[in-house]
């Protein structure tokens, strides 16, 4: 595979990510034109050891943290390349990870996948909820919802399942018109059974966005699930509402956010901020010491934007699964506007990387960081929210039932947090916790879909 850089390179500044999904679309096929090997080593054209000593030296020129690593890899001695990417992994590297050509076609190209639509969370021992529903999936068309409780598949009940061990095979695998009969329950009480066929999902990366009144005055909302591809057009939809509406204030939601392509942060932040950041730094690439010709600033732009807002105040609700170029909105707005972060304490992953073609996989080692205008960054503990509110799952997206959405409608209205941040009304018990799954990387979220 190459990757294409008309989509993911329109100059380095524009390609880079935070959580992988853009990058430099070099080509290292290992052959030239006339078929032969130009590797370099005496193994054959992406064979295991060839891969491992090309991934070795690449490692050595473009890794954030080249320096520490050691001078020599025996590539026999390593089964695979992902076993020298473990190898080589420093102690604060938790993200390089490694894409076969189809798993990232899949997250970052087609934005497609074969299931139901949703993807779920266990909450507690016996417990299983909805956590999203892409648009106009079999699930959507269902009515399933945000908040929603799977009760039943084919007639045995979850509980069982859990318990059993059975859950994961009851659902099947991921293969067009594969059915099940799913039967869940609403907020309400209200249930309902119907059968659901898996069909190729296309992966809305806004959601539930909205506007409504609080106090007289026009709040808008949106989920942001993901920064690939398809990102710039959902999120002029998202504005287009916005602008029309004249809201005052605007949530952004971005709790399950594990990050991707660097410039739609930007979009975001910038269709948001508008002329209060424009022309501003919206932050600073720095690579190794070797490589350091190539650190620059990068100011905020509309990228693929079209309408924006002018709001010198903005809410982001987060999580733990909130990581990257999520995180990036935050810490880049910062110094130019006011950001009131509400939830929990995001992932704390103020580095990125550039894909790199190794054979029939692509690569994505940190080979940078990214700072804010004022240079900072390194936030590898996470930031930390403005106002400590447990994420749960019962209601929808924007819902005044959310407890995050209900701590920044009560921010707006009196300008604080709500009192000790509402947690006696959405505190978790142990347990709770215990069973929460959240998502920390791009690849874990596509294995989480059903």
């Amino acid at each position: 595979m190459k990757l294409e850089k008309s989509l993911l390179c329109v100059g380095i500044t524009l390609a880079l990510s935070a959580c992988g999904g853009s990058g430099s679309g070099s080509n290292n096929s290992g052959t030239d034109s006339s078929g032969g090997s130009d590797n370099g080593n005496n193994f054959a054209v992406c064979s295991v050891e060839d891969q491992n000593q090309r991934f070795f030296e690449y490692m050595k020129e473009d890794y954030f943290w080249a320096s520490q690593l050691q001078e020599d890899l025996d590539p026999e001695a390593f089964d695979d390349v992902y076993a020298v990417l473990e190898e080589l992994r420093v102690p604060e590297d938790t993200y390089s990870y490694i894409l076969t050509e189809e798993e990232y076609d899949q997250l970052f190209v087609s934005a497609t996948f074969f299931g139901f639509g949703f993807s779920m969370e266990q909450t507690n021992e016996s417990q299983v909820k909805f956590r999203f529903v892409y648009n106009d999936s079999p699930a959507d068309t269902a009515g399933i919802k945000r908040g929603d409780e799977l009760l039943e598949i084919d007639g045995v009940a979850v509980s069982e399942l859990l318990a059993n061990g059975e859950f994961n095979d009851a659902l099947g695998p991921n293969e067009d018109g594969l059915s099940r009969e799913l039967t869940w329950q609403k907020p309400d009480g209200t249930k309902q059974t119907e059968r659901l066929s898996k069909v190729e999902v296309e992966t809305n990366t806004v959601m539930g966005a909205q506007t409504y009144e609080l106090d007289g005055q026009t709040v808008g909302y949106f989920t942001l699930d993901s920064f690939i591809n398809r990102t710039g057009d959902d999120l002029n939809s998202a504005f287009d509402l916005f602008t029309a509406e004249g809201i005052d204030h605007l949530v952004i939601d971005v709790r399950y956010n594990g990050g991707g392509l660097i410039r739609y942060a930007n979009q975001t932040a910038t269709q948001a901020a508008g002329t209060n950041v424009q022309g501003k730094t919206f932050l600073q690439y720095r690579f190794n010491e070797q490589n350091s010709n190539q650190n620059r600033t990068v100011p905020f732009s509309l990228k693929n934007g079209i309408e924006q807002l002018d709001l010198d105040r903005v809410f982001v609700l987060t999580t733990g699964s909130s990581c990257s170029s999520s995180e990036i909105i935050i810490n880049s707005l910062n110094p130019h506007i006011d950001v009131v972060t509400i939830g929990e304490k995001t992932c704390g992953k103020p580095v990125g990387q550039q894909p790199e073609d190794l054979c029939d996989k692509v690569t994505f080692a940190i080979n940078f960081e990214t700072v804010n205008s004022e240079g900072e960054g390194r936030y590898y503990d996470g930031i930390a929210p403005d106002c400590s509110v447990d994420d749960e799952i019962v209601a929808d997206w924007g819902s005044p039932e959310d407890p995050l959405t209900a701590a920044a409608n009560t921010y707006i209205s009196t300008g604080s947090c709500p009192a000790e941040s509402a947690s006696a009304l959405i505190k978790k018990s142990a347990q709770e916790r215990s069973f929460a799954k959240p998502i920390h990387n791009m690849k874990d979220k596509r294995e989480s879909l059903q």
